[in-house]
């Protein structure tokens, strides 16, 4: 279904705006340094504290797991630029879903949507804030786990604060998310700091090139394919600026400026940081951790070991923000396509933010979320899919190339670093199907069952008056209680493009 479509459809809507109102719409209030902050803030969450132990075991000496970092960093950086390109060629909020729904058509963007409403956004923000909910609590229980309760309370609070901080204003989201990514990075560098003094006493041993590529275990391609996936798990988060473009203060500019700040930032902060792990800690007591900051902090500095687990508190609360505020613009330009409730594309007509509805009703489906214990198997079922869009968007930039020569593109990255992340992530699907094959079918399977839901609620245009007046009456009645009008259409493209050229 074309975006045209929908967009009629939304226009028959009641809508409380008038032509002598001034025009409502989102704010650009996203600047290079809030950019900067959301690819770093979403990509630095728990993975830098968990992935470690995953990609030693598997890549099985600690110079190959090294280089594994670095690797997953610079195929990370490639399909950056790849999503920068579409992501100033298709000026649009909402990333990967936008780029696959205008490349290959409503019902593969849909799938994406849908994938992403049912379970990967509210359980990947679970997993966050329960992890949030351990390592703040860490210091108060420090010989036996945290109450099961106790986690639950804390992460739904963190959640509901956050939450509401997002429905009041973009601009308070984004400090929190400044704030919070300048806390971690200063905390990922103490732990760097202390690496560095370990080098300097003399404490390298496992990075001695004889030693460092010493397996503790036979190599095994299937291992190190493993490996890569860890990596990639802890990289996460970084398409989720492309999720916020019409916010974003001269796009054209600063997306791809961010990128060329973050990704090599995050790198090198994951590299050094897994430096300084192995100066303290030996590839088995790396791996028989359970907590690798927490092991660090408490050889190195003892009773200020309390540190760690509070570093790790606050990196993963920005990453709640970070997945809250970034994702609500993905399902809010579903919405505007006529792929979900027309509510949802509306913005709040003083705030101008996006619906406190759709916000409310993402932290009910995480809260749910939280009293699912089993919540890393859900997590499981969707990395395949995940990847396999992140391959079907890059896949679609060569694509526009072919379909769509002369449109106008403010970045134009060439087509031999597409080539190179499909290959990469040819090699990541297969393995997954060899290795997984029960995970990624189920997984293939609920992305599949979006599909009668796309026919019933997109494809079929042509659904009875009394329905679709009652859908009018319903949004009429929402539009009201939530003080929500549709958004004026950017007029501030064009001098985007202007100040592009």
């Amino acid at each position: 279904m074309s975006s045209s479509d929908a967009r009629r459809r939304a226009s028959s809507v009641p809508d409380t705006d008038t032509d002598s109102e001034p025009a409502v719409a989102l704010k650009k209030e996203v600047g290079l340094f809030s950019a900067c902050a959301i690819i770093v803030g979403n990509i630095i969450g728990s993975g830098i504290f968990v992935s470690p132990k995953g990609v030693l075991e598997n890549a099985s000496s600690v110079g190959l797991a090294l280089i594994v970092w670095i690797l997953v960093g610079v195929i990370t950086g490639i399909s950056a630029l790849c999503y920068a390109e579409l992501g100033v060629t298709i000026p649009k909020s909402g990333g990967d879903y936008s780029y696959v729904k205008d490349i290959f058509g409503g019902l593969a963007g849909f799938l994406r949507l849908w994938t992403a409403v049912l379970v990967i956004y509210p359980t990947n923000q679970a997993v966050i804030a329960l992890t949030f909910a351990n390592y703040a609590l860490q210091p108060l229980f420090p010989s036996c786990f945290p109450p099961e309760r106790a986690l639950g309370v804390l992460a739904a609070a963190c959640l509901l604060l956050l939450t509401w901080i997002n429905c009041f204003s973009v601009r308070w989201a984004t400090r929190v998310q400044d704030v919070f990514t300048t806390g971690k990075l200063l905390a990922l560098c103490l732990i760097i700091i202390m690496g560095i003094v370990q080098i300097c006493k003399g404490h390298y041993y496992w990075l001695e090139p004889e030693h460092a590529f010493h397996p503790f275990q036979p190599y095994d391609m299937g291992r190190i394919a493993l490996a890569f996936l860890q990596g990639s798990f802890a990289y996460s988060g970084w398409n989720f600026l492309n999720y916020v473009t019409e916010e974003l203060i001269n796009p054209y500019r600063n997306l791809p400026r961010a990128i060329f700040i973050s990704i090599p930032l995050v790198t090198f902060v994951y590299v050094s940081v897994n430096i300084a792990y192995v100066t303290a800690m030996s590839p088995q007591e790396l791996l028989a951790s359970n907590a690798v900051a927490v092991t660090f902090g408490e050889k190195l500095i003892g009773m200020m070991s309390w540190i760690m687990p509070i570093s790790v508190a606050l990196s993963t609360f920005g990453g709640v923000n970070g997945s809250l505020f970034t994702s609500s613009r993905l399902f809010f330009t579903g919405a505007r396509e006529g792929h979900l409730p027309s509510l949802l594309a509306m913005i709040h007509v003083n705030r101008c933010s996006v619906s406190s509805l759709f916000l409310s009703l993402k932290c009910i489906s995480t809260l749910l979320m939280l009293c699912t214990s089993d919540i890393y198997t859900l997590i499981n079922y969707f990395v395949f899919i995940k990847y396999l869009f992140y391959g079907l968007t890059v896949a679609g930039r060569i694509v526009l190339r072919i379909k769509e020569p002369d449109i106008h593109r403010p970045i134009k990255v060439s087509l031999v670093w597409p080539v190179i992340f499909l290959i990469f992530w040819a090699f990541l699907l297969i393995f997954s199907l060899y290795s997984e094959p029960v995970a990624c079918g189920i997984g293939l399977a609920i992305m599949l069952s979006g599909v009668p839901v796309y026919l019933f609620g997109v494809y079929w245009e042509n659904k009875p008056k009394s329905f679709s007046s009652f859908i009018a009456k319903l949004t009429h009645l929402g539009q009201k209680l939530c003080m929500l009008v549709y958004p004026a259409e950017d007029r501030n493209g064009n001098e985007d493009k202007e100040e592009a050229e």
